[in-house]
């Protein structure tokens, strides 16, 4: 039986809808294609069990927005690269397009990375029931305006931790971590760790630290001091699109989502490798001559 395979595409991205139709014919070739839906404004979705395959085209945007897809879909999500990095890609389109026939066989076995997503609980005196969020890179708690430092107390499985003074704090996975982790000076954490990385942003003390923890840990950050202006203030952020406001003494609850995402990803073509050439790890100075 050939596999049900449904695309995503960024319809507001040039190379993306450029890409679909050599990917759409190639997927026709050889699987059956079942819709072709916009990632931006994703409708009429199938049900679970009705797909065996997403592709995505787009940037790392896309395909972070469709693998929140997928965990309700519960199939695993080929990223196709038609952005700038695409560090989350398991493909380039040329990639794709020539082991297409491999990998849309259903007689043979995917090369894919498990990536567990977070979730949060967002505890809060002025709202009486918030939904819990799943974010696959990260959650914030970002300062907001009017930019005053916030104070955040942080606990780790009921112990208690530091409060953390600045511009707010991430809670990442690894497949987060080379994200706003790593420009804010957190670790990078290899896909396949069992980790979550607390990262303070612009900290007001020197020995404030990221500090990485079992993914299995319960993060909970408290709101001791806030932004507040009208509207407008301390959020919460999840995978970088804004979140409900954060009120002082709100609490926030991390822990690991039950469910992974399955990523399909290139066997020929490494993390560390991924690593090197996407993300320049260690690339020495250019000379201006």
């Amino acid at each position: 039986m050939p596999l049900r395979v449904l695309i995503l595409v960024n319809r507001g991205k040039e190379k993306a809808v450029a890409s679909l139709s050599g990917v759409s014919d190639a997927v026709q070739a050889h699987a059956t294609l079942i819709d072709t839906i916009d990632a931006l404004n994703p409708q009429n979705l199938p049900s679970a069990g009705e797909v065996d395959l997403v592709i995505a085209l787009g940037g790392d945007g896309t395909i972070l927005r469709t693998a929140h897809l997928c965990l309700t879909l519960k199939c695993p999500l080929l990223g196709v690269n038609t952005g700038k990095v695409g560090f989350m890609a398991g493909y380039e389109l040329d990639s794709f397009l020539r082991d297409a026939p491999t990998i849309l066989d259903p007689t043979r076995s995917l090369t894919t990375r498990e990536v567990h997503p977070i979730t949060a609980e967002h505890i809060s005196r002025s709202i009486d029931d918030s939904p819990n969020l799943v974010a696959l890179n990260e959650f914030v708690i970002t300062a907001g305006p009017p930019y005053r430092l916030i104070k955040i107390d942080i606990s780790i499985d009921h112990n208690p931790g530091p409060t953390i003074a600045g511009d707010g704090i991430i809670v990442s996975t690894p497949s987060g971590s080379t994200a706003y982790n790593v420009s804010s000076g957190g670790p990078i954490v290899a896909p396949g760790v069992n980790a979550t990385v607390i990262t303070p942003i612009a900290a007001h003390s020197l020995s404030s630290r990221p500090i990485v923890v079992p993914n299995d840990s319960q993060v909970r950050l408290v709101a001791r001091q806030i932004n507040s202006e009208d509207q407008d203030g301390t959020r919460l952020l999840v995978d970088g699109q804004p979140g409900p406001l954060i009120q002082s003494g709100d609490h926030v609850v991390i822990t690991k989502h039950p469910d992974p995402v399955t990523f399909v990803v290139d066997p020929s073509v490494s993390y560390w490798n991924t690593l090197v050439r996407k993300m320049h790890w260690s690339k020495p100075p250019t000379s201006m001559e």
